[in-house]
């Protein structure tokens, strides 16, 4: 796979260019997850390397991963299979922060700069969280924490994403891609349709004022979609009440929908796409055409030496993850 495929792991000062088996998998999800490298390389004199070795991997010239070897599996054929994280791998990691009127951009530097990890670039949230305590809990949901309360307040969505060794985080707005995903462009999809998780027609957040003694409520719902599907109440205590109701009006706008999943595989193959890319979809379903940008939720890339593909698992609109 010498011609398309570069592959090295650094163990001290010796960088090992490995002789890898076909079928070097990469696979990136949109939320609360590392990109993850798999491959399979052939044990000789020469290879050595262990756990905690960074791991860079190219296709066709293009930068595709940088992380971290996590596990190594032997046979008997002198064959190790590895796998390897990208460093928000560590984001795994439980800390307790307790913090107040910062945005999760800047909780992002301060967890950055906390574990000592590597920082890309990141676009300004603007929004301020006014207080928040997180305690024992993982990174992951610590940052993703901030993210949804950002997007709940403003409608703004971010991804948090390692860019070949740099964290970054940008508004999914600027992650759209010119790459259409139609019959032609994928092997097979699968489809379905339902009312049974994340759909809800009715709001209700409540809001516990210390000052007053009063609990002040905030409804949105949908009177057409509760004679269809019955009462789908999503109920949240919230922190503070200044944007109470246009928090509800978002989270009705996001939920009181049928939700449907949709996966494409063996797409032909683009090293651009990531989990939280958006892509254009051109695709008739059975019961409902699709024929707009969907959300990469999560993506696997598949790289042959004479092909690459990817499976697809898509979001937006009534698609859910």
């Amino acid at each position: 796979m010498a011609d398309n495929i570069e592959l090295l792991i650094q163990a001290g000062s010796r960088i090992q260019q490995c002789v890898v088996e076909e079928g070097v998998v990469w696979e990136t999800q949109r939320r609360k997850a590392p990109g993850k490298l798999t491959f399979t390389v052939l044990k000789d004199e020469a290879l050595g390397f262990q756990e905690g070795n960074p791991v860079s991997f190219k296709y066709k010239g293009n930068k595709i991963f940088y992380g971290f070897v996590f596990t190594k599996e032997r046979d008997s054929n002198e064959k190790i299979k590895v796998t390897a994280y990208d460093q928000l791998r560590y984001f795994k990691n439980k800390e307790t922060y307790v913090y107040s009127n910062k945005t999760a951009t800047a909780l992002l530097k301060m967890i950055i700069a906390d574990f000592r990890l590597s920082y890309g670039s990141a676009d300004d949230t603007k929004y301020r969280i006014i207080s928040k305590v997180e305690e024992n809990k993982e990174l992951f949901e610590v940052m993703q924490n901030a993210l949804d309360e950002t997007t709940a307040s403003t409608g703004e969505i971010y991804v948090l994403y390692d860019l070949f060794g740099g964290l970054v985080l940008n508004n999914i707005k600027d992650m759209r891609l010119d790459l259409l995903i139609d019959e032609e462009t994928g092997q097979g999809f699968k489809y379905s349709s339902s009312i049974d998780s994340e759909t809800y027609n009715k709001i209700k957040l409540v809001y516990e004022n210390k000052e007053s003694g009063k609990r002040e409520v905030y409804i949105a719902q949908d009177s057409n979609n509760q004679n269809n599907w019955g009462v789908l109440q999503y109920f949240e205590t919230i922190q503070e009440s200044t944007n109470g109701k246009l928090k509800a009006e978002i989270l009705l706008k996001q939920y009181n929908k049928k939700t449907r999943k949709l996966t494409i595989d063996k797409a032909f193959g683009d090293v651009r796409v990531r989990g939280g890319s958006s892509l254009p979809v051109a695709l008739y379903l059975g019961d409902v055409s699709v024929a707009n940008y969907m959300i990469v939720e999560s993506v696997k890339h598949t790289f042959n030496e004479s092909n690459h593909t990817m499976d697809l698992n898509l979001i937006g609109g009534e698609f859910i993850a």
